[in-house]
């Protein structure tokens, strides 16, 4: 079973292709079929996770020195594989009030 490392208040900026930037938390750094994936969550104008539920997945790699460098999924197959081991981690909500 893939680890799963919560990152709490780790945020990072998206470039997006229209020219936007979208400020994200990330939620987490999962590999999945012999490969590492993050996934993140897009902040609202207040800096809190999105109404929406929306969640980014991008290939992840850090490179000899240790920088993070993302990358679009480049198929269908590759984004089902990915999407199916973030469902299947065992995140807790950190905002449910029963726990």
């Amino acid at each position: 079973m893939a680890e799963v490392d919560l990152m709490e208040d780790v945020r990072v900026t998206l470039e997006l292709d229209e020219g936007d930037a979208v400020e994200c938390r990330i939620l987490t750094i999962f590999s999945a079929g012999g490969r590492d994936y993050i996934a993140l969550i897009p902040q609202d104008e207040n800096g809190e996770d999105n109404a929406d539920g929306e969640i980014y997945l991008y290939r992840y790699a850090e490179d000899e020195e240790g920088n993070p460098s993302l990358d679009n999924i480049e198929t269908d197959e590759e984004y089902e594989l990915a999407s199916a081991a973030f469902s299947d981690l065992p995140i807790e909500d950190t905002d449910d009030p029963e726990e």
